[in-house]
């Protein structure tokens, strides 16, 4: 037995013949299903037969198919086809359910049979040598090479059989007669016919042939001519006798008597133009004859006797009807090549033509011409033969097919005239490339785009036809960082849809640059490419993140601040960065939260917060300002900054070596805008307010002790030299502070400071002076 595991559908396939013993192994099914044997009481193996008998069940105890009833072949399966049993193998604990087809291999087990054991066949004894007759069939329910093979015929002089094989593969056979039957010498043939199978061993059945030979009429009648040629002039008047027509037969009694008929092959026209009496033979004028219409009659007269089987003679009548000049000129096309390949080459015959007129002289002379605008030419061949010829190269892109008008004019007069009108196609030829609509796309993709999101339909175009017009798109590799375009991209074969296979991110990956390739499906394949530049838009996936002034995860910057500072100074500096595009990284600065609004600003876009005015004895001790770095994406993303402030009334000495900063001073603050209308309207404020302001003046004037440079000071001194704003830091902070500046336009520089700091940082707008500036200094 032969045994097939289909993986792939989980059907197991067994073949074994048919009329296999009640009881006999198929198979192990609990070894070929790798099943453990000692289960299969327990998971309850049972075997389901589908739209079958149950011709085969299963061992428990052994896991073993076997034979349940005999299986005949012929009564499973009616028909000449595979034969399967359908089982299902299910147990339980788990269910698991298994496909089997058993397939059943025939057996020669029935010999072929005949339909009837006698087969009579009446043949005539005219019957002529090789006249075939066709006998029935042999059945066999065997199928393949048990089935009927061949036939033999017993052996005889006068009959032979051929066999014959059908569509279907079945083998039928026909009687041959090899010499002519006398009925005289033998009235009846016997023959036996035998059906032999192709099983080993051979199995045959045979079937009685009698041939019975009919008695006929041996002579036919015959004519003295086998040939008339009859000359008639046209427009003859109706009953004019043609021809007297006079055969003989050799025969008796009725085998001798007469009649005359037109056989088949006589037109219709013919018949009805003349009159064949079928007693006396005679042919009269039935119709007009027109010589315009037919100058020649072709007729062919059979003449029968009135045996019991008819024996006939028969001969042809060739009518010439003499002509007059009456005729058009005639055209006839014998033979058309189209469609064409548009590739064909020039002076290839593309058609023959053939011209006539039935006239004489100067009117029967023809002329044969088509239109000028084509790219094809008439050459004469022989007498009335022309052939259409290439005389250009053809294109079916432009053209793909021509309308070809043949007119034919004779010489008379008038000319007369006739045409007729062709059509040629050409069949297309892989000669144009396919072509993209660009030369180079540029194809805008945001990061972060889902896997597989379409990016561009890059289909191509190609003027030709069917496979030459099919096109495969492909991505032509490159490797960028050991990654291949493929891993990256893909494009679909068939209509050149381009997918992202990947999201991306604008901060590792900015742009992409490959070529996709247009192939056509002609032989040879023509391709073509176009450049894609896959550029990645920023997408505002990362917040700011705030690298001054430094601090612990979420936790509050303390700073201090003296009382003495003046309006204007730099108390602190909030530098933020984002990694994101130009456009997404713009950051600007806001507060959030703020002790007091009228004590403190901040530039929304450098990120300084200064005094708006000097401290007062009111303003509490501490301050809490909370500042938030916004960028310029949509939505915007953020981070946060909570400073605490804390004045102290230690003055500072100013150093004597430190390079001072010319200050800007503003005479008009919102303090001072606020005395004046004071003045204006209560005297007495007005007094008090100019108390205040001397004595604050006063303290601003005096020389602050030295103190050493600590991380919590803020240093107001005048310099000069220094344009915007001047920062104690270290390394670190410097780097981060030449990121964010550099970014904003400014030019940042380092200087030098008092002992115990490191560097004096300067940051001065592009393009400005160096005196332009507000003075203040904060130690970080």
């Amino acid at each position: 037995f032969s045994v097939v595991q289909l993986v792939s559908t989980s059907v197991t396939h067994y073949s074994i013949p048919e009329e296999m013993k009640e009881g006999s192994v198929v198979a192990n099914l609990a070894t070929d299903l790798r099943l453990d044997v000692k289960t299969l009481n327990e998971r309850k193996m049972r075997l389901d037969i589908v739209a079958n008998k149950k011709y085969l069940d299963v061992n428990k105890e052994t896991g073993e198919l076997y034979i349940v009833k005999k299986i005949d072949r012929e009564l499973v399966c009616n028909t000449k086809s595979t034969c399967y049993l359908r089982l299902e193998v299910t147990l339980e604990n788990p269910i698991r359910i298994f496909n089997i087809d058993v397939e059943i291999l025939d057996m020669n087990d029935n010999a072929p049979q005949f339909r009837r054991d006698t087969i009579y066949l009446d043949v005539s004894e005219a019957a002529p040598k090789g006249e075939r007759f066709s006998l029935s069939n042999a059945v066999d329910p065997d199928v393949g090479s048990n089935s009927v093979k061949t036939y033999y015929l017993s052996e005889s002089e006068y009959f032979n059989i051929e066999v014959q094989t059908g569509r279907d593969g079945s083998k039928n056979s026909e009687l041959i007669l090899l010499k002519q039957l006398d009925r005289e010498q033998e009235a009846v043939h016997n023959l036996t016919l035998t059906a032999v199978d192709g099983g080993k061993p051979a199995r045959s059945g045979t079937a009685s042939v009698i041939v019975r030979v009919l008695d006929t009429n041996d002579n036919k009648p015959t004519f003295d001519k086998s040939l008339f040629n009859v000359k008639i002039m046209e427009n003859s008047p109706i009953g004019s006798l043609v021809l007297h027509l006079n055969a003989t037969d050799s025969d008796e009694g009725s085998n001798s008597d007469i009649t005359y008929s037109y056989s088949l092959y006589t037109s219709e026209k013919t018949q009805e133009t003349f009159y064949l009496n079928p007693t006396s033979g005679e042919i009269t004028v039935r119709g007009m004859l027109n010589y315009e219409e037919f100058n020649i009659y072709d007729m062919e007269v059979i003449a029968t006797d009135k045996g019991a089987n008819s024996l006939s003679g028969q001969c042809t009548i060739k009518i010439l009807v003499e002509d007059m000049n009456d005729n058009h000129p005639e055209l006839s096309i014998k033979s058309f090549q189209s469609p064409v390949s548009e590739d064909i080459k020039l002076d290839t015959v593309i058609a023959v033509v053939s011209v006539s007129d039935k006239d004489s002289g100067e009117n029967g002379i023809v002329d044969l011409h088509i239109p000028d605008d084509m790219p094809f030419k008439l050459r004469k061949s022989s007498d009335n033969y022309y052939e259409l010829v290439v005389s250009e190269a053809l294109d079916r892109e432009k053209v793909p097919e021509y309308d070809i008008t043949f007119t034919v004019t004779d010489r008379g007069s008038p000319p007369l005239s006739d045409n007729e009108t062709m059509t040629l196609e050409l069949l297309d030829v892989n000669d144009n490339v396919p072509q993209f609509p660009k030369s180079f796309y540029t194809i805008r993709v945001m990061e972060n785009n889902a896997p597989g999101a379409l990016l561009e339909s890059l289909s191509a175009f190609d003027p030709d036809l069917h496979e030459n017009q099919y096109l495969v798109y492909v991505i032509i590799e490159k490797e960028i960082a050991n990654t291949s375009m493929s891993m990256l991209f893909s494009i679909n074969p068939e209509d050149g849809k381009l997918h992202a296979l990947k999201p991306f991110d604008y901060e590792i990956e900015k742009e992409f640059l490959f070529h996709i390739e247009a192939r056509d499906s002609g032989s040879p394949p023509l391709s073509s490419n176009v450049s894609v530049h896959i550029i990645i838009v920023d997408q505002n996936d990362n917040a700011p993140v705030i690298v001054s002034p430094w601090r612990a995860h979420g936790s509050v910057v303390e700073e201090k601040i003296h009382r003495s500072t003046d309006k204007g100074s730099l108390v602190a500096k909030v530098i933020a960065l984002d990694t994101d595009s130009v456009h997404n990284s713009r950051i600007t600065y806001q507060f959030l939260q703020v002790t007091d609004a009228t004590l403190f600003s901040l530039d929304q876009y450098n990120g300084e917060i200064r005094t708006m005015r000097m401290f007062s004895y009111r303003d509490p001790r501490h301050q809490r300002l909370v500042v938030v770095a916004k960028d310029n994406g949509e939505p915007s993303l953020s981070a946060t900054v909570t400073i605490k402030l804390s004045t102290e009334e230690t003055a500072v000495k100013a150093y004597s070596d430190m390079t001072e900063v010319p200050l800007e001073y503003d005479i008009f603050s919102d303090l001072n805008l606020y005395l004046v209308i004071g003045l204006g309207s209560v005297s007495f404020l007005l007094l008090i307010t100019i108390l205040v302001t001397i004595v604050l003046k006063c303290q601003k004037a005096k020389p602050s002790k030295a103190a050493p440079p600590s991380r919590n000071s803020v240093i107001s001194e005048r310099n000069s030299t220094i344009a915007d704003s001047t920062l104690v830091s270290n390394d670190a902070y410097w780097y981060s502070l030449f990121l964010a500046e550099t970014r904003k336009g400014k030019l940042v520089v380092r200087q030098p400071v008092p002992k115990g700091s490191r560097y004096i940082v300067s940051s001065i707008p592009r393009g400005t002076g160096l005196t332009d500036t507000s003075d203040s200094a904060a130690s970080t």
